[in-house]
């Protein structure tokens, strides 16, 4: 199977509210939610392609904080064949007057990312976890807002 890496981006405003992206592609029978992030490219680190896509995907320049998950998961993206994904999540604080829009979207993210929206914690709860990859999205969120060791 093949092997692909990506970083992805836990961006936390000031509210303690999580930027998510709405997605829907062809191996899902419904939306959901997800961070900002995308694949490396080649010889592109991790900290490299969290910052370049955080631009892309938000238009922000945040500084790129702690390492917060890492994971492993076998998943399909957008038109793909299933693959083990290496990600790992980055936090990322952004002031209350971020003002996030699509810098420099794909194809592939503008067929598959529906809108984006900054989620509070009991506002994720109140959706379920289901609605979310991955699904403790919820709790890193709520580790995050704690000041819990994470990783």
């Amino acid at each position: 199977m093949e092997v692909r890496y990506c970083s992805r981006l836990m961006l936390v405003n000031e509210q303690s509210a999580l930027l998510l992206f709405q997605y829907q592609d062809e191996h899902t029978s419904s939306a959901f939610w997800a961070t900002a992030g995308g694949e490396l490219k080649p010889g592109e680190s991790y900290l490299q392609a969290a910052s370049r896509e955080l631009y892309e995907e938000t238009g922000l320049r945040e500084e790129i904080g702690p390492l917060v998950m890492e994971r492993e998961a076998v998943f399909a993206v957008a038109r793909s064949q299933p693959a083990l994904w290496r990600e790992r999540y980055y936090l990322v604080r952004c002031p209350k007057t971020s003002q996030v829009f699509a810098a420099d979207w794909t194809d592939e993210e503008k067929a598959t990312i529906q809108r984006w929206k900054w989620w509070s914690r009991e506002a994720m709860r109140a959706e379920g976890r289901q609605a979310f990859k991955p699904e403790n999205l919820i709790d890193l969120l709520a580790d995050i807002i704690e000041g819990k060791p994470v990783k």
